[in-house]
């Protein structure tokens, strides 16, 4: 398992702490979330790449950038023009542009559509999406970053500037949409003691500084 996937899993398992702290006791709750705590840390040695060869993605500070933090990192390309390979503000392509905004949040995704659209958690459909979400259409060839209210912000094409346009896809022409960076869970504040919360952040402490190899 990867980092990102690792990442993908604790929104659920925090959500099953919110659960467990309404019906049972915080020593339960506890017991629950130290055996999640050695969990986490036995990935540490699976940083590697996933076994669709596809280069994982890595979080050098896990928690800290938000979906909004994405949206705001890309907009400040807004008006850059498409280059085709191109990767910083000089030009970029649409990939690039994806590769840029995610490594300016410490996040290192792969370079192409066909490795950036298999990272992450799968995401059901474009009602669903939230800012941050990467969006993948063309069978494969082109990749967008959702930005919230039906919008989304691409490198289009040769000719274009990097732009942030209503979203003109629907359901039907999308091939994935891919959430990189996971949503907050309330149960992360959720124990009265902060014990669950603790144990929670020691392990993500851990997996982020000794787990990536």
């Amino acid at each position: 398992m990867t980092m990102i996937e690792a990442m993908g899993r604790i929104g659920e398992i925090q959500s099953s702490l919110l659960q467990l702290s309404g019906a049972k006791s915080a020593t339960a709750a506890t017991d629950t979330s130290a055996a999640f705590a050695a969990s986490l840390a036995s990935f540490g040695g699976t940083s590697g790449a996933s076994g669709t060869g596809v280069p994982p993605a890595t979080i050098a500070n896990p928690g800290a950038a938000t979906g909004t933090d994405v949206v705001a990192s890309a907009q400040k390309y807004l008006g850059v023009p498409y280059v085709f390979g191109g990767e910083d503000a000089s030009g970029m392509d649409c990939s690039g542009l994806v590769q840029r905004v995610y490594a300016d949040l410490g996040i290192d995704v792969p370079r192409l559509v066909s490795g950036q659209m298999k990272i992450g958690t799968e995401v059901g459909s474009l009602a669903q999406a939230k800012p941050g979400d990467l969006i993948v259409t063309g069978g494969g060839e082109h990749i967008l970053i959702y930005a919230g209210n039906n919008r989304v912000i691409h490198a289009p094409y040769e000719g274009r500037t990097v732009s942030l346009v209503d979203a003109y896809m629907t359901d039907a022409d999308i091939d994935t949409i891919r959430r990189v960076i996971p949503q907050p869970s309330a149960a992360a504040s959720a124990s009265p003691g902060g014990g669950s919360t603790d144990l929670i952040s020691a392990a993500l402490a851990s997996f982020a500084t000794g787990g990536a190899r």
